[in-house]
């Protein structure tokens, strides 16, 4: 059996079986990429990943395209995962990206020109000083990024994301694990192609209609380091109050 040492538990043993389904957590020095289009569940999963980590006493920096600071609390409440403490404890960062405004950190602007997103995602040292950084959704930053947005229609794709997949790497080289949550509908396939061919852990999210149900799943593609066994195909739910529950892997 492989030593647990080089793994980082998703925890919540007692909550839900995704741990388990993922061979007891995720390797230490990972870039995971979760792909899946809008309300697949990526957030969710970001979501349940961050505070399994935390109740673990790993450091977690989450940044959000989507949910201030407000909204994320009142999701992970209504997920049952209560992260006030992590958060007054410092395990938890939490960062808006407001790219409304051109910036990727909250409380900074600037009115001047439009900001090189990945740059300064790259430059947030405060943000990579953690365990484990989460990016929801790394497609936003990509598709309003200037400079990625402009090699790509120069059709240099893997230009593009040749310096940020060189910076993940050095991340991940200290042990780090790196998540990012992708609606791959929302940019070009070769745009998101070299961030697939890097991932050291590669899931899609899926919804799938049985019947008159409309189930989700976890479909992992790719899982290098395992602990454990891994599942190619774990159903999981959404569940308000409860947060995310594995569900039966038999169909009826």
């Amino acid at each position: 059996m492989q030593s647990t040492r080089n793994i980082r538990s998703l925890g919540l043993e007692d909550h839900d079986r995704l741990n388990k389904e993922l061979g007891g957590g995720i390797p230490r020095g990972s870039i995971v990429l979760m792909e899946g289009d809008y309300g697949a569940g990526k957030s969710a999963i970001s979501q349940r990943m961050t505070y399994g980590f935390c109740e673990e006493e790993t450091t977690v920096s989450l940044l959000s395209t989507e949910l201030t600071v407000g909204g994320f609390l009142d999701q992970m409440n209504s997920l049952s995962y209560d992260v006030v403490d992590h958060l007054l404890d410092e395990r938890l960062l939490f960062l808006h990206a407001d790219l409304d405004t051109g910036g990727v950190l909250s409380g900074e602007s600037d009115d001047d020109s439009r900001m090189d997103l990945l740059n300064r995602l790259m430059e947030a040292e405060v943000m990579w000083t953690a365990d484990v950084i989460v990016i929801d959704t790394f497609d936003a930053i990509l598709r309003n990024d200037p400079t990625f947005e402009s090699l790509i229609r120069k059709n240099e794709e893997r230009q593009a994301a040749l310096e940020i997949i060189s910076f993940f790497r050095d991340m991940i080289s200290e042990g780090k694990i790196v998540v990012l949550t992708v609606d791959p509908s929302t940019v070009d396939g070769d745009a998101i192609g070299p961030f697939r061919a890097i991932a050291d852990v590669f899931i899609e999210l899926e919804m799938v209609e049985v019947g008159n149900d409309v189930r989700r799943q976890i479909n992992v593609k790719r899982f290098a380091g395992m602990g454990e066994q891994v599942g190619d195909t774990i159903g999981y739910s959404v569940r308000s109050g409860t947060g995310i529950v594995i569900e039966s892997r038999s169909v009826a």
